[in-house]
């Protein structure tokens, strides 16, 4: 059965097309959704090339917006969907890796070649059926097969972002990179520095999504744009690891194993936790001189502190570096669990960032030694914890303390800190219990 929302995004993107035809010009489905298509898989969104200019596409629609309107590019509002309408252009004097010197306008045949890869520079059109192919998409649709549209050391030239975009369509649509094409993005490897960090972000939080997540790292890895983008990570595929833990060796193939595991319904840090959990170890690795073992001490609080620091090279949302830090500062503590007194493991269990830590380690887990003792340990003593709601709020407070003349300090904070332990240990039951022991103390 048809997705409805699909249905209306497709229905409204063939109408913006039919209106187009109406007013004389020509008009295609371009790109993405295309491929998708003939794929059979659900485009999350349509593109409209034509041939009508600008102005005369404003004149079309009652409702546009000029996103990058000297280009030709307009988005069309149609039933309350944004579509984005381009007029068939040539682009050409890249000089910066990213911006065209000189754009103009021409016919569908010359738009089609100027696009990055042949699975994308399918035209369709929608009202008759057919597609329109001067590119070798459809061949190369069929052989599974990314290649660059003509020669691919001038397509990265023109796009230093099609370097990495190239890997995450090879990893999203299980595809191969055509041999030229990945030679000529190995050779050109290290000009994706040039690219701004934000669409570099943009590109890998794509790539890191499951379930193609573990292969975009290993293509990422052997293209050479790891060590551009992510050193950090490139350090790990040398890092080995002690046999009696991690059977899968390196911290690489450890990593590429937990996001080989990654669940469907995911939060966007959980891909980040996991490739971040371990960044230090590289940095901290020793060998005990009597046994051979490898350690690798303190790396969760060092790696805390890269974790930081890649992420804000990367400028994500402060928000999200700190959730992602705090799981890397805590992954170690879970091992212990099991032995920790009960008011440690509730106070763990009431941390925000609790869940994406529990998740993290039972990837951590299932990317090593297989063993989840621990994890159904904690979602028991979840499950208890939530048939208790009267232990989330604290008993005594700040205030109570003042109350009782105590002044605010250290002493004060110590306190607390001890009354919530009696709580979270069901030793203090109620407020006036509390209240009473904190008379006593004092």
């Amino acid at each position: 059965m048809e997705d409805p929302l699909e249905s209306g995004l497709r229905q409204g993107a063939r109408r913006v097309v039919e209106r187009l035809r109406h007013a004389g010009f020509e008009a295609f489905w371009v790109g993405g959704c295309v491929r998708d298509m003939l794929l059979g898989r659900a485009p999350g969104d349509y593109d409209i090339a034509t041939s009508a200019l600008a102005d005369q596409v404003e004149k079309v629609f009652p409702e546009t917006i000029p996103v990058g309107k000297k280009f030709g590019i307009l988005v069309v509002v149609e039933d309350g969907r944004q579509y984005q309408v381009a007029t068939f252009r040539a682009e050409s004097d890249y000089t910066d890796g990213r911006h065209p010197g000189r754009v103009s306008f021409g016919d569908a045949q010359a738009d089609a070649t100027r696009r990055d890869f042949t699975i994308n520079g399918l035209f369709h059109d929608p009202l008759t059926g057919t597609t329109r192919d001067w590119v070798g998409g459809e061949q190369d649709l069929r052989a599974r097969l990314v290649r660059a549209i003509g020669s691919p050391a001038e397509r990265f030239q023109e796009d230093h972002l099609r370097l990495l975009r190239a890997v995450r369509f090879a990893a999203q649509l299980g595809f191969e990179i055509e041999t030229a094409t990945w030679a000529a993005l190995r050779e050109n490897a290290p000009a994706i520095r040039s690219i701004s960090p934000e669409r570099v972000r943009d590109e890998l939080i794509k790539l890191f999504e499951p379930p193609h997540a573990a292969r975009g790292l290993r293509l990422l890895q052997a293209s050479g744009l790891l060590k551009e983008i992510l050193p950090e990570l490139e350090a790990a595929a040398a890092c080995d690891q002690s046999p009696d833990y991690h059977p899968e060796g390196t911290v690489f193939n450890h990593l590429a194993l937990m996001l080989e595991r990654l669940p469907e319904n995911f939060p966007l840090e959980l891909p980040w936790a996991v490739l971040m959990h371990d960044i230090a170890k590289p940095a901290t690795a020793s060998r005990d001189p009597e046994t051979g073992g490898i350690h690798f001490y303190g790396h969760e609080y060092l790696g805390a502190t890269m974790t930081v620091e890649i992420l804000e090279r990367l400028r994500f949302p402060r928000k999200q570096i700190e959730a992602i830090a705090q799981a890397v500062r805590c992954h170690m503590q879970f091992k212990d669990a099991p032995r920790m007194r009960q008011s440690t493991v509730r106070r763990m269990l009431m941390r925000p960032t609790f869940p994406l830590e529990l998740e993290l380690h039972r990837l951590d887990c299932l990317g090593s030694h297989g063993r989840l003792e621990v994890y159904d340990f904690l979602r028991q003593s979840l499950v208890e914890l939530d048939r208790k709601p009267e232990i989330r709020p604290p008993l005594l407070t700040g205030q109570m303390l003042r109350e009782l003349g105590m002044p605010p300090g250290p002493a004060m904070g110590k306190l607390l800190r001890e009354a919530r332990d009696l709580q979270l240990e069901e030793t203090l039951k109620t407020p006036e219990q509390a209240l009473e022991w904190a008379k006593q103390k004092l």
